[in-house]
């Protein structure tokens, strides 16, 4: 069996909110342990871009998962954006990655500019001190040099900038596959082993 990963993941008001939730789904089905943030925005653009109804309390949101994924208790943690006694606020207890997805403009220039105002910008603080692995799954066209600046900025301390790009050289037939070939991108940057798309030049190594 796999090493099971303890993995925090933030969802932040861009729109792609399939992303970070099929990337939820993902790990929890792995058997990861996810400690799950999100903003308010997230929440909004959640029930925009989904047909989600989620509750709107932190608890009552790991409740809602749980049952969605049918996973056993203790292995989502959802925390509110100024739980500051959360373990992602200390590198005491920082998780062994941090995925943000999607990730807003804003919340990418507030990370760069080192402003922890709240417990997703606190936790990828934490994540880049302590030498942890932070994907930053940014969903904004197009770039502004604000923007860019802040994706630089970050790569030099460390962060991981992944715009949310799917591919199409797997001939994609519907959004799930676009999806699931933006989340198999963040699971190999993790190192976690998937089969959620076939990878480039596979089929070479079949035999004839």
């Amino acid at each position: 069996m796999a090493e099971q990963k303890t993995i925090s993941l933030a969802f932040t008001g861009a729109s792609g909110a399939q992303y970070g939730l099929r990337t939820l789904e993902v790990l929890l089905k792995q058997g990861h342990r996810v400690y799950l943030m999100m903003s308010k925005p997230a929440q909004v653009v959640i029930g925009m871009d989904t047909d989600l109804k989620l509750p709107g309390r932190p608890k009552e949101i790991q409740r809602f998962f749980e049952a969605r994924f049918g996973i056993d208790e203790g292995q989502l943690f959802v925390f509110d954006k100024e739980e500051w006694t959360a373990p992602v606020a200390s590198g005491t207890g920082a998780a062994d990655a941090m995925v943000i997805c999607p990730c807003t403009a804003g919340t990418l220039g507030a990370i760069a500019s080192g402003v922890s105002d709240n417990l997703i910008h606190r936790a990828a603080d934490v994540a880049l001190k302590e030498r942890k692995p932070l994907l930053v799954v940014l969903r904004e066209t197009p770039y502004s040099a604000i923007h860019l600046e802040n994706m630089l900025k970050l790569t030099h301390a460390g962060a991981t900038i992944m715009p949310s790009n799917p591919g199409f050289y797997t001939r994609p037939q519907s959004i799930d596959e676009l999806v699931d070939f933006m989340v198999g991108k963040i699971l190999d940057q993790l190192g976690l082993e998937h089969e959620l798309t076939p990878r480039w030049g596979e089929d070479r190594l079949s035999p004839p």
